[in-house]
């Protein structure tokens, strides 16, 4: 049902769930909310997803102020359960770092806290009823005056391959910076060139070496969009059985998809530490 208590089909309503808020650029040069998916597609590149944006933004807020105002109110003699439990998180994310990262980098550990509750904050958005929050944007655009039709909401933000490849463009500049840093341009360079089989095999070197690069920023982003949008998509086709099925099967649904918002955030952060080790690394 949509806000206006019309009827539509499956292929529309899963189509609208998976649809972001798109603003940009119009072909005759004006800009605005896109009301299709074909209007969303003639934006372009620079179209902006503002559902996505809105959605992570916020919830790292949330992240940094929350974190902020236990650490202000930290004290040894009588801890709060809060306190605790920021404690378990920050050793849990130093033990990961201090296995898995042997260089000398005081920014590896909050990069890795950062990144795993970050990551967590948004794949839980996945355990939102999936009709809740795009229902309360139709009804604001509808006060707004908008068709309810036009007015899509991706709860999600790890299930936009945008907010992805974002996160992980932005650890490959990190990997590239420190491995420039750590080796110099020389040694970077040597690294991508004379690897694994030597000067002879230069321009083989670098094409594997290369691959394997651009690699980890892909497949950083692709592993962590793939599970979630799967999940979502579980979730949706869920919500369009008949009632008294869609509690019987969102409710294990939603235990087991607990164990996979962790796990996501878990592996990318672990990525991230080992990736940062590698751009570290120095023996060759």
């Amino acid at each position: 049902m949509s806000a206006t208590n019309e009827v539509i089909t499956s292929g529309s309503y899963i189509k609208h769930h998976l649809q972001n808020l798109t603003y940009g650029q119009f072909p005759d040069g004006h800009w605005g909310l896109a009301h299709t998916v074909s209007e969303a597609k003639e934006m372009g590149f620079w179209a902006f997803h503002l559902d996505t944006l809105g959605v992570s933004f916020l919830l790292g807020a949330l992240f940094l102020i929350f974190f902020y105002r236990v650490g202000k109110k930290m004290t040894v003699d009588t801890p709060s359960g809060v306190q605790n439990f920021i404690e378990s998180v920050v050793d849990f994310i130093n033990e990961n770092v201090r296995g898995s990262f042997n260089g000398q980098n005081p920014m590896v550990a909050p990069l890795a806290l950062t990144t795993f509750i970050w990551i967590v904050l948004m794949n839980t958005m996945d355990l939102v009823p999936v009709d809740w929050l795009p229902y309360v944007a139709q009804q604001i655009g509808v006060w707004f005056g908008a068709d309810p039709h036009h007015v899509f909401f991706k709860v999600v933000p790890t299930t936009d391959p945008n907010a992805t490849l974002g996160m992980s463009i932005g650890i490959f500049i990190l990997i590239i910076y420190y491995s420039i840093k750590e080796k110099g341009v020389g040694g970077f360079a040597a690294e991508l060139t004379f690897h694994p089989f030597g000067k002879m095999m230069l321009p083989f070197n670098l094409f594997l070496e290369g691959v394997n690069l651009i690699a980890k920023p892909v497949s950083l982003a692709l592993r962590l969009f793939g599970n979630m949008y799967a999940g979502e998509m579980i979730f949706i086709l869920i919500a369009l059985l008949p009632f008294w099925v869609q509690w019987s099967l969102s409710l294990p649904w939603a235990i087991f998809h607990i164990l996979i918002v962790l796990l996501q955030a878990f592996i990318f952060m672990t990525l991230v530490i080992v990736y940062m080790d590698m751009a570290h690394q120095k023996e060759h």
